[in-house]
């Protein structure tokens, strides 16, 4: 079964940058939406960005727009998150996930995470 992997987390200071990547092992991602989601303790995971595979459109939560871009390398099958201007609130764990193009995120696979702490 393919796997999702996340990497690029770690501790950064307020207004730093992380970047963080997201591969699948066993499938491309062709003919589907690769996005990114955060879990911060104590809530739900929350909708961050996510970019169609086929055709590269993006969407944003609206908070996070401006300081977080999503993006793509078609040749080495990765989606990035580049995270600029971190805030103390962006501190969460953050979930690469995978589902196909045209259906809800609800039936979306998931990574296992990597931990984003932002210290103030």
């Amino acid at each position: 079964q393919a796997q999702l992997v996340e990497s690029g987390g770690g501790p950064v200071q307020a207004g730093g940058s992380l970047r963080l990547s997201c591969t699948a092992s066993g499938r491309t991602f062709s003919n589907y939406r690769v996005g990114w989601f955060r879990r911060a303790p104590g809530k739900e995971r929350d909708f961050i960005a996510d970019i169609d595979w086929n055709d590269g459109r993006t969407s944003y939560l609206p908070s996070v727009k401006g300081r977080f871009t999503i993006s793509r390398d078609n040749a080495k099958n990765t989606v990035y998150l580049q995270m600029n201007n971190l805030k103390p609130e962006d501190t969460a764990v953050y979930y690469c996930g995978v589902v196909d193009r045209y259906i809800s995120w609800s039936r979306g696979s998931w990574g296992q995470g990597t931990q984003v702490t932002v210290s103030s």
